[in-house]
């Protein structure tokens, strides 16, 4: 069908699609086109859109763009390259395909869509998922502030938005369980945890059905849009539902004193290699948005079938506004960068020191405020963690996972590299520039076997993903402690929730920026999956409904997040105190089981330490005890003083409620020594 609505040439300043009054302005990036079309639907299902054609009179640059009169919010729209400068370089180019706009707000998916009929070749009018043009400048933020909590204080909860309520014993209303919306109403938990900020698993608009396997997309690392927050996790379908219902999400967690994180996939697409769906990057620039070989073939650093081509300049300018978007329009807090070492690879696909895109963004004015936080390694090998270009970076590292985990299972030769990993790993962030909470610490997230899991099985079981086993990670630094899998055993039971308690503590109290994962203080479980990747369903909801040891978990980590803060290991983001300064400091305040001797031979697996807590002006000792039988200890004196008076705040060893005292008005005196338990941790404090 020809056009039927007057237009203009309209203009590039914006790309995507702005309403302006009288109509709709639309702009989009296409280099080697010389002529493209815009498709203007009446349904995501229409197979008669009005066709309107884009010339050399709607070209600026590389650009093209139209004003079209008469249409507004609401409108379903798509793009077709019909002419590109050299089609034999371009193998993805076809007249027929309907392509998504890259920076559109909203996606529709027609009632029988299924993916792969758009992997097919020839027109998908009927089968692809299409852009709706959306005025999103009507919300009303009631003066919405961000909560820009110090590191220091800092905890960071790891949670899917859909897992989170809607298994029906989270008790949300039922329509908005699994949404922005159901997760509102469990901010008062959020708040009793003492959680700071959450980090929200992707909510880019991706496909759900994308899975090798054929189940589903779960965890939402397959992004078709970097600019619309994902439809299905709304509990209101309108025109206007997902992204006000993140927005009124925001808001509301921001009103609770909680920062919002969200998990961003800028490292590959939906579209996956030759063999995928065509959406929109590979119809528009192949070459510019994805890495490929000199025979054309998708470079696949990040197991998913393509790599974003993030060096070039449109990939890196796309980047940067995606972060503006969800900053500025959505209010979000921060984000942590999924494989982020992927943006340090140039077009060609090989790492540069100088990575232009990382560094953008650490030094962009508009994202100052912005908290930034990389995966920094791929998936074909590239490891940055502690060289990440950029010295905003957050990193998560790995390495302190894999130590606090290894000391846990009780591993010889640990102990030199554990107080590293506790004192914020400055042998691995070794520049005088670094702070010290560069380091993301965490001993779980949502890649790997949960917490409760960490401590009951030794090998993974994969088996209900549907590829034999063979998914997810082999080497976890796991123990059983007796037994693999759920038992009655009480003395297992025991021993696994007291190392619970002691990898909660032990990621709680080192010195870095602390993330926990969803459902780790009420020991939920995936059933020894570790790769939980297509599981919508009960293995990955959590489930409200806690036993007696739950309770007690959940109990411990509220007050050990609540001591945290109060009695961390550092005052504020004093960002001149160094991690070697801070090593130093800790190294003269090592102990063993007499004080000022620390053991730290090949077969040590306790240590002491001793630091001062400046914002409540008291000493803090704690004893780290993972050897099988107990040890007494002999308690050094405060220093500054002659008193050998400490009062007990933690021992994971204690059953509930005596294992955290630290904010009761009952506590043990101890002097002289103290008796701590095989695998246990201490904490405690002077008068």
């Amino acid at each position: 069908m020809g056009s039927r609505h007057e237009t203009a040439p309209g203009h590039c300043r914006v790309l995507g699609a702005t309403v302006e009054e009288g109509g709709v302005n639309f702009a989009i990036y296409c280099r080697n086109a010389t002529h493209i079309e815009l498709l203007l639907f009446s349904t995501p299902e229409d197979l008669s859109p009005e066709i309107i054609r884009l010339d050399s009179r709607n070209k600026s640059g590389y650009y093209f763009h139209v004003f079209v009169q008469g249409i507004g919010d609401g409108q379903i729209y798509g793009w077709r390259v019909t002419g590109v400068q050299d089609p034999e370089k371009t193998p993805w180019w076809d007249p027929t395909k309907v392509l998504m706009d890259p920076y559109c707000n909203r996606i529709v998916f027609p009632r029988d869509y299924q993916r792969k009929k758009t992997c097919l070749p020839g027109s998908n009018l009927h089968s692809n998922p299409k852009s709706v043009v959306i005025d999103l400048s009507g919300f009303d933020w009631e003066g919405d502030v961000h909560p820009r909590h110090s590191f220091r204080r800092t905890v960071i909860y790891e949670m899917h938005v859909k897992g989170f309520t809607a298994d029906p014993s989270s008790e949300v209303t039922p329509a908005k369980r699994g949404t922005y919306a159901g997760l509102i109403e469990k901010i008062p938990y959020l708040q009793e945890l003492g959680i700071t900020a959450v980090e929200l698993l992707p909510v880019f608009q991706f496909d759900p059905s994308a899975n090798m396997a054929g189940k589903t997309n779960y965890w939402g690392y397959d992004p078709i849009s970097f600019f619309a927050p994902h439809s299905f996790y709304s509990s209101d379908q309108s025109l206007h539902g997902p992204a006000d219902e993140f927005r009124s999400m925001v808001k509301a967690l921001h009103k609770a004193g909680i920062e919002v994180f969200i998990d961003v996939v800028y490292n590959h697409t939906s579209e996956g290699d030759s063999n995928g769906p065509v959406f929109n990057f590979k119809g528009l620039a192949l070459d510019e948005y994805y890495l490929t070989d000199s025979s054309g073939k998708f470079l696949n650093f990040t197991g998913c079938g393509n790599t974003i081509n993030a060096s070039s300049p449109m990939v890196k300018k796309m980047i940067t506004d995606s972060l503006l978007f969800w900053t500025e329009v959505m209010h979000v807090d921060g984000f942590r960068f999924d494989l982020a070492s992927i943006l340090s690879r140039n077009t060609k696909g090989d790492p540069i020191s100088d990575a232009p895109t990382l560094l953008a963004i650490d030094i962009d004015n508009r994202l100052a405020n912005t908290r930034i936080i990389a995966e920094a390694w791929d998936a074909a090998g590239l490891y940055q963690v502690g060289s990440l270009p950029g010295r905003r970076w957050r990193e998560w590292n790995g390495q302190f996972r894999d130590v606090v985990r290894r000391f846990i299972r009780g591993d010889d030769n640990i102990m030199q590299t554990l107080i590293n990993r506790i004192n914020g790993s400055p042998d691995i962030y070794d520049s005088n520039d670094a702070d010290p909470y560069k380091s993301l610490n965490f001993v779980t997230c949502h890649d790997g076997f949960t917490l409760w899991d960490l401590v009951s099985y030794e090998k993974k079981h994969n088996h209900n993903n549907g590829e034999n086993n063979i998914d997810g990670a082999d080497y976890n630094f796991s123990c059983n402690n007796g037994v693999e899998g759920e038992t009655e055993d009480r003395q297992i039971n025991a021993l696994r929730l007291q190392q619970a308690k002691n990898f909660m503590f032990m990621n709680l109290f080192s010195l870095g920026t602390t993330m926990v994962l969803m459902g780790d203080e009420i020991l939920r479980t995936q059933k020894g999956n570790n790769n939980a990747y297509c599981q919508d369903n009960e293995i990955s909801y959590m489930n409200w409904k806690l036993n007696k040891m739950q309770k007690n978990m959940l109990r411990f980590t509220a007050n050990i997040i609540r001591a945290k803060t109060e009695v961390g290991n550092e005052d504020g983001d004093r960002d001149i105190i160094t991690l070697h300064d801070k090593l130093r400091a800790c190294q003269h305040t090592l102990h063993g089981v007499e004080p000022n001797q620390p053991d730290l031979s090949p077969s040590s697996h306790s240590v002491g330490m001793m630091y001062y807590a400046p914002l409540v002006k008291t000493h803090v000792y704690i004893y780290l005890n993972n050897y099988w039988d107990e040890l007494r200890i002999t308690l050094p004196n405060v220093p500054n003083t002659s008193s050998n008076n400490w009062y007990l705040c933690v021992d994971t060893s204690l059953p509930s409620p005596r294992d955290v005292s630290i904010f009761s008005d009952k506590r043990v005196l101890c002097q002289g020594s103290y008796r701590v338990r095989p695998r246990s941790i201490v904490m405690l404090i002077s008068g």
